[in-house]
């Protein structure tokens, strides 16, 4: 049972590792500064490095608005993300100098699927993350509708079965992603917990107002992050300050609905250096999503001992370590109900409950630390029990 310090008495020491042999190359399609996918793995790399493990982060870069890594496509559905394909060569030279133990391979675009053949062509340990179904994202974007949809979901799947059938291991970060993984073909699949970037956890939280006065939504603005329960909670909850972050299909949406409530605003996308403040500035942080893998936001939000809400799509809630600092959308409730319920609630309770969430936050990141470090050193018999 975890103990309730205060928030800034909740620190990240522990006893230190050692990985100083390990060597890893991680290629994957996500930017690190443009979704949950593409943070993990920087958050990752940066953890195993200041464990002294050497880390080859292969990825697109997106900086000042523009793409680098590789030539540009547009990706279909979603015109503020790009396809980019790897000059084999650049990465080729980048694996032969590193000399990597493992490559890790989250993503089943060009760069993962680059990086599981260079893995089997020089015989070095495989390791895919399974963050995405993207095969039940492709029903809520209406141009991946009937021929469309069915050509996406072959692809992929024909990726993700080739992608598990040459791996040692895939990990997804919740158990119902463990279960589609294995129902899509992996042989070998376990959980992962999600890294949160040190300085998330090494920087003492600001101490959270006693009022839920102002509450922020930070990811990408597309259908599947049911953005219409922000804007139906703001029409409700007037004394209430919504904030929202991120870029996607839905911002001229979005953006016209900001224009019609003065309790409702769009601060563009936020640079990741920028997103500690952020949460640091805001009582609540929410998330309403229909399709939800796991949700890194929320954990880095429980960091900063704010309070989180999410719906009952979001695979964080199937922790049971991290379940004990959210707050959960009920069956028959919309987000304003949850909002209204959790403001209704004694402050101290409810400071209680974000104090269980840095501290159970700050234990997911050790384990997951561990556990990666046993699975990268091919020592999976003495991986961290990730279940909680």
């Amino acid at each position: 049972m975890l103990s309730t310090p205060r928030p800034d008495q909740v620190t990240a020491h522990a006893d230190p590792i050692d990985a100083s042999g390990l060597r890893v190359a991680i290629l994957s399609d996500a930017a690190p500064e443009r979704n949950g996918v593409g943070a993990y793995y920087r958050d990752l790399a940066d953890h195993l490095r200041a464990a002294g493990a050497r880390v080859e982060l292969i990825a697109p870069r997106y900086r000042r608005g523009n793409w680098h890594g590789g030539l540009t496509f547009p990706l279909p559905g979603d015109p503020t993300q790009k396809l980019l394909l790897p000059s084999w060569p650049l990465v080729s030279g980048r694996l032969r100098r590193l000399r990597p133990n493992a490559i890790v391979v989250p993503t089943p675009g060009p760069f993962g699927m680059l990086g599981m053949h260079l893995a089997g062509r020089r015989d070095i340990a495989l390791v895919v993350g399974f963050h995405t179904h993207f095969e039940a994202l492709t029903d809520l974007f209406p141009e991946w509708s009937g021929l469309r949809a069915r050509v996406a979901n072959a692809y992929l799947g024909t990726c993700h079965r080739m992608l598990f059938r040459r791996s040692q291991l895939v990990l997804a970060n919740s158990h119902e992603m463990v279960e589609v993984a294995r129902r899509i073909g992996a042989d070998r699949a376990a959980l992962m917990a999600t890294p949160i970037a040190k300085r998330f956890l090494d920087c003492p939280p600001r101490p959270i107002a006693p009022h839920l006065g102002r509450v922020l939504f930070a990811g990408r603005l597309a259908p599947e992050k049911n953005l219409e329960s922000i804007v139906e909670a703001a029409q409700r909850l007037p004394e209430i300050e919504f904030l929202v972050a991120g870029d996607g299909p839905l911002r001229p949406w979005l953006e016209q609905r900001c224009a019609e409530r003065s309790n409702l605003k769009h601060l563009g996308w936020v640079r990741r250096g920028q997103i500690m403040d952020l949460l640091d500035s805001v009582n609540a942080l929410v998330l309403p999503s229909r399709v939800e893998s796991f949700g890194t936001i929320a954990l880095e939000a429980m960091a900063r001992a704010r309070i989180v809400v999410v719906s009952s799509a979001c695979g964080i809630l199937s922790w049971q370590l991290l379940g004990r600092g959210l707050h959960a959308i009920g069956e028959d409730e919309t987000l304003a109900d949850t909002l209204t319920r959790v403001r209704a609630l004694d402050p101290a309770l409810r400071e209680r409950k974000a104090h269980l969430a840095r501290a159970a936050a700050i234990e997911i990141n050790r384990r997951n630390l561990q556990h990666w470090l046993s699975v990268l050193s091919g020592d999976h018999g003495h991986c961290v029990d990730m279940r909680d």
